[in-house]
């Protein structure tokens, strides 16, 4: 059988809303987090192998909030994101205090996965239809060797990823006809407001968005060979950083744009009717409460998850 990994990006877990981590909080019945959610739905879309991304001063609450229970339901293993974690010759700017970025935590999974792996975020309810669509993807489409990195990416509708607590980032994406990704720009202050959609550029000025239009919610399929240009991109990347700035960020739908622009890969945009929601700002957490509420309801999910 193919291995596919399902990969968490939960090294950010120490960022607290309140008075807890955000992305330990419990939204279901039986004290379910988000991330049992996404890990549910990744098992049964055939995903059978979970590698959890998380700061080493972590590792023992994390194990036994989630870790430990999980171990019994598929392979787990554990790669760590940590600010020092450096190519040779390269050391941290003075006053910075936060890691690389996406991009430097999926470069921490190198010689932990076998095969295609999904990239998701910790704090992020997906829906079953994304899992299920990537998987598929990867074991029928996916050509893991080639010129071009053959990538795909589950897309949500933007009306579907706001909160109602205040603004949020999305990576807003063009898609040609046929469905394969022309470019992502990330976006910012995505509200909406009773004149519709307000968001702001990377330099701060206006964007008018369609409600209707596809974002990327860090939702990535990659080849295991992706991480071979994470790798030789790091340092690349590390150049470029101006003198004096400590919160540039190697990021993973930068990286992948750059790759398209210049033609060396090409992502297939997988669309998905399912709404997005996540605890973004403390308030958001009932509305997730309420969210999960309703689709045990509607028997998307069992009282008991993993009953």
């Amino acid at each position: 059988m193919k291995e596919t990994t399902l990969v968490i990006m939960a090294a950010g877990i120490g960022s607290r809303f309140g008075g807890g981590i955000k992305q330990l909080a419990p939204v279901g019945p039986g004290g379910e987090i988000i991330m049992d959610y996404s890990i549910h739905d990744a098992l049964e879309a055939g995903f059978n192998k979970i590698v959890f991304i998380i700061r080493k001063d972590l590792e023992k609450d994390f194990k036994e909030i989630i870790g430990n229970r999980i171990e019994k339901l598929a392979p787990v293993a554990y790669a760590y994101q940590e600010l020092d974690d450096l190519p040779e010759g390269y050391q941290v700017p003075e006053g910075r205090k936060k890691p690389w970025g996406t991009g430097q935590a999926v470069l921490t999974i190198k010689g932990l996965v076998k095969g295609p792996f999904l990239v998701i975020n910790a704090d992020d309810y997906y829906g079953k239809e994304g899992f299920r669509q990537i998987h598929d993807y990867m074991v029928q489409e996916m050509k893991e060797d080639g010129d071009v990195y053959d990538i795909c990416m589950g897309a949500f509708v933007l009306a579907n990823t706001l909160s109602d607590n205040g603004a949020v980032t999305r990576g807003v994406c063009r898609v040609s006809g046929d469905g394969i990704l022309e470019n992502v720009t990330e976006t910012y202050e995505i509200r909406m407001t009773g004149q519709g959609l307000e968001a702001r550029d990377e330099e701060g000025n206006p964007v008018t968005l369609d409600p209707g239009q596809p974002v990327s919610m860090n939702m990535w399929g990659l080849p295991e060979s992706f991480l071979e240009e994470l790798e030789k991109g790091f340092p690349k990347f590390l150049d470029q950083v101006p003198e004096g700035d400590i919160k540039a960020e190697y990021l993973l739908p930068k990286i992948i744009d750059q790759l398209v622009q210049s033609g060396k890969a090409r992502v297939k945009v997988l669309r998905t009717p399912d709404k997005w929601f996540g605890v973004t700002y403390k308030e958001d957490k009932q509305a997730v409460v309420d969210a999960i509420r309703e689709l045990i309801r509607q028997g998307v999910y069992k009282e008991k998850l993993f009953g």
